[in-house]
């Protein structure tokens, strides 16, 4: 199992939340990662395009990645959102980021999940390790019951990584997402929290 733990560093009245694994540290972004992850953004601007819509060129600056952080922050506090940088341990450069977000309480108790590596990282297991640490979070720290994911049937790389960290498959959602002028069908994978404890 993923080797875990939740750090609480309280800065201005703000909780920057670290998740350590084997060989990855995620930390939940704060306002001076703006810089990094608008580069992150745009040396991945056509990689990631290729599941996700393309952004207009405002999107890629540093302004808007404040924006972005400022709004996640936000949600954190809300306990509604939790967005992470991925970066090897030891190490501050940003390899990817993953978020566990729209998190409904009772009656639901789930919430979503997405991730993006840097092209540079892909094919190394990276993804693979950050959802198993945020899968036990989302089920250890935040209670959750249900974790959701959506991923085009194309993502044969994404698909892999939710699979790989036993989310089952529930069916396909018909034109869900609007992506670079076509309408796309994605698959709905889910894991639940009785499933994962008896992994």
């Amino acid at each position: 199992m993923v080797r875990k733990f939740l750090n609480l560093l309280h800065k201005k009245g703000d909780s920057v939340i670290r998740l350590e694994g084997n060989r990855l540290c995620l930390r939940t972004f704060v306002e001076s990662d703006a810089n990094n992850l608008a580069e992150l953004m745009r040396n991945n601007k056509y990689f990631w395009a290729t599941h996700e819509p393309l952004h207009e060129e405002e999107f890629y600056t540093e302004e808007a990645q404040f924006k972005k952080i400022l709004e996640s922050i936000h949600l954190l506090r809300a306990n509604r959102e939790y967005s992470f940088g991925i970066y090897p341990k030891g190490s501050n450069k940003l390899i990817g980021h993953i978020s566990l977000y729209a998190i409904k309480r009772l009656p639901y108790n789930s919430a979503f999940i997405g991730y993006s590596v840097d092209e540079k990282f892909t094919r190394k297991g990276i993804a693979t390790e950050a959802v198993h640490q945020v899968v036990q979070f989302a089920f250890n720290t935040v209670k959750l019951n249900r974790i959701e994911a959506y991923v085009s049937p194309k993502n044969n790389g994404s698909i892999k990584v939710l699979e790989n960290a036993n989310f089952i498959r529930e069916g396909l959602l018909r034109e869900l997402l609007y992506i670079n002028g076509v309408w796309e069908d994605h698959y709905i994978y889910s894991l639940l929290k009785d499933e994962y404890r008896h992994k």
